[in-house]
């Protein structure tokens, strides 16, 4: 996997280029000499981990035949006070639809996710405590 970030020489904004082509804008918050046009970098970082887990219990449920429609993950997260300042707590909250879901069902994908499959969410629980929640919305 490749990136390549590149100060765009305004402000603090910045370009992502991915190793699979695509680009993403990064900006600054006003305190810091940004100017707040794109999302900070640790908003992509919270981000990145909620698609990777969304991700994972969709291809799981799919996988065992549920009928899911729908998946979102609402993710929460607080910083140490201090330099650096990772992130210390997150809780995500899944919100998944579908016909006749079992909650067994979503619950097992979502500890797969959280115990095995989220690399990002795995690799963030060595600075932060995870909590996971969901409901399930009947189509």
């Amino acid at each position: 996997m490749e990136c390549k970030v590149k100060w765009t020489g305004d402000g603090m904004s910045f370009l992502a280029e991915t190793g699979s082509n695509h680009t993403v804008v990064m900006d600054g918050a006003p305190d810091a000499g940004g100017r707040n046009l794109a999302p900070r970098p640790m908003e992509m970082l919270l981000a990145g981990t909620g698609g990777c887990t969304a991700f994972d219990v969709v291809m799981i449920l799919k996988k065992g035949r549920h009928a899911i429609t729908g998946c979102e993950v609402s993710l929460k997260a607080e910083r140490a006070d201090n330099e650096p300042k990772v992130f210390t707590r997150i809780h995500f909250h899944f919100r998944v639809s579908g016909k006749q879901l079992k909650p067994d069902a979503v619950a097992r994908a979502i500890e797969l996710s959280k115990d095995k499959y989220c690399s990002a969410s795995i690799m963030l629980g060595k600075t932060a405590a995870i909590s996971h929640d969901f409901e399930i919305v009947e189509d």
